[in-house]
């Protein structure tokens, strides 16, 4: 649970407003601005402190025109609009950034209760899918939305239909990926191979151009989703995205082939996109992508935030990657809530949907009779 500063403290009650200049041109911010983190961030306007709307790292905060603050990227700012200011995060210039409210309860022992903030990256720590489900299984009664962002290693690994049944089951709110993800799930559905390989991994004659061909199919069909209405894709991800109504977002890169006609590849389009679902974000699976994983990091807060009830809650950031180099440099760049599983794809898969289908059981209303 989150631990909310405590504002009656002198400290607090005597600190100043926050103080705000105006930007001095489009897209400019004046020298000496507030440069956010992803940690809970508090402004005291009129002598209250405030969570600002959209919180994310590395921007500014400004002033909406209903005096509630907001955290906006630098590019965004208008000309004389109000920007904070200041470089202090204790509050005593009216900003205070609350480092250990999402770090546990510290009368339960020393690291506090369970929480997936402060979990070290190691393949020797157990992994909690027991919790991991409970959490999955609560953000879908309640109707979260849950961000997946996956790479194409989910498709080589054999991990194809068991994201297929989360998908199906709604456990995906959103699903990020690169060209790469839906291509190769395509070729899986078109033509039964990932990259030219079969199901055993065996590299097929003429394998090599199999996704060309997928991806042409798919143009030939002008979408995805005509694609799968046309019946060009029967099974497989994108399938089971489409037929359910689960928003995706392909972020497209410089190493692309085609690309899919849905891939974005203008990079700031695909940025504001992603950032559509992260706004709403509830928690966030990332499994074998470094780069989107990485992206998608650097647009979250490390909380959940609910303006009109107050809500705070830490953000569910659970990393799988059979590396801890991905998952350590994930944290380095600032997603430091990230809590590490270190296995590979189709083993993280289908294990937590064990425990998934076990929780979901569990809490159906016992049958009379």
């Amino acid at each position: 649970m989150y631990r909310a500063p405590d504002f009656s403290h002198p400290r607090f009650q005597s600190a100043p407003d926050a103080r705000f200049l105006a930007a001095p041109a489009d897209g400019v911010l004046p020298e000496g601005f507030f440069s956010t983190t992803n940690l809970p961030t508090y402004v005291r306007l009129g002598g209250e402190w405030r969570l600002p709307r959209d919180p994310r790292m590395d921007s500014a905060l400004v002033l909406d025109a209903d005096g509630v603050p907001r955290v906006v990227e630098a590019r965004y700012v208008r000309g004389g609009q109000p920007v904070a200011m200041g470089f202090a995060e204790d509050g005593s210039e009216g900003i205070f950034v609350h480092t250990t409210g999402l770090v546990g309860n510290p009368d339960q022992g020393p690291e506090g209760e369970f929480k997936f903030m402060s979990s070290e990256v190691s393949r020797e720590k157990p992994t909690d899918y027991n919790e991991m489900a409970r959490i999955l299984v609560e953000e879908r009664e309640r109707g979260g939305h849950f961000v997946w962002v996956v790479g194409p290693a989910v498709l080589h690994s054999r991990g194809r239909d068991t994201l297929s049944w989360f998908i199906r089951n709604g456990y995906v709110g959103v699903l990020f990926g690169g060209n790469a993800v839906a291509v190769h799930d395509i070729e899986s559905a078109t033509m039964g191979t990932t990259l030219g390989m079969n199901a055993r991994g065996v590299p097929l004659e003429g394998g090599h151009a199999f996704h060309m061909r997928a991806i042409n199919r798919v143009r030939a069909a002008g979408s995805i989703r005509a694609a799968v209405e046309q019946g060009v894709v029967t099974d497989g991800i994108m399938h089971a995205l489409v037929t359910h109504d689960v928003p995706f977002v392909l972020a497209g890169s410089i190493r692309d082939d085609g690309p899919l006609p849905d891939t974005i590849t203008d990079a700031i389009v695909a940025q504001e996109t992603m950032k559509e679902h992260t706004r709403r974000a509830t928690g966030v699976m990332m499994i074998a992508t470094a780069l989107h994983s990485i992206a998608t990091g650097n647009m979250l807060p490390s909380y959940v935030y609910r303006e009109e009830t107050g809500e705070v809650r830490p953000m569910t950031t659970i990393c799988v990657d059979s590396s801890e180099f991905l998952v350590s440099k994930l944290k380095d760049r600032g997603t430091h809530q990230a809590f590490g599983v270190i296995t590979n794809a189709q083993d993280f898969l289908h294990v937590l949907r064990h425990y998934v289908e076990i929780e979901a059981a569990a809490r159906q209303p016992a049958e009379v009779g």
